[in-house]
């Protein structure tokens, strides 16, 4: 097994596009009505949208391939850049996406790792994220990475108000 994890740039954004879409659909669609998901992916992932956060220099993306073949990124943010007003010293994980087939395959790891080290490297105090209250499953791998919970904030899928967990991990 061969794992590559390398930074995203404009040019990928079509497939940056792709892979959003597809692994926000795949995780969330079965809670959610299909005219709430319908309107969060046309907000959240259109090819504008998409454009403007790989052109800020305070966020990051990064694709993880698995043998070669794209399994899924990662989105951070620092600064202004956070979806939420936080300290400088706090580092944010927007997004870890796995596609569904590479899930439970160590994928999601080795992103995590990935963005303890850039929040390291630029030497952060905390890291934090925001997860739905409903997705058990990513709320057992950051609390199994050393993740708690330090607040909650809303978030809206389409007209639906729900409520994330604010977690985060001391550096």
């Amino acid at each position: 097994m061969t794992i590559n994890i390398r930074k995203c740039c404009l040019e990928d954004v079509l497939m940056l596009q792709e892979i959003s879409i597809e692994t926000f659909h795949d995780t969330f669609k079965d809670q959610n009505s299909p005219e709430n998901m319908k309107a969060y992916l046309d907000k959240a992932f259109n090819i504008n949208q998409l454009e403007k956060e790989l052109s800020n220099s305070l966020s990051g993306f990064y694709f993880i391939y698995k043998d070669e073949e794209l399994a899924g990124y990662l989105k951070v943010n620092t600064g202004d850049a956070q979806s939420e007003k936080k300290d400088d010293e706090s580092f944010e994980i927007e997004r870890i996406y796995v596609r569904t087939i590479f899930q439970k395959q160590g994928i999601g790891r080795y992103l995590m790792n990935k963005a303890i080290d850039l929040a390291t490297g630029l030497g952060k105090k905390t890291i934090w994220l925001g997860v739905w209250e409903k997705n058990l499953n990513a709320i057992a791998f950051y609390n199994k990475n050393g993740f708690v919970k330090t607040g909650a904030h809303s978030f809206y899928m389409g007209d639906e108000q729900q409520t994330d967990f604010i977690l985060t991990k001391t550096l």
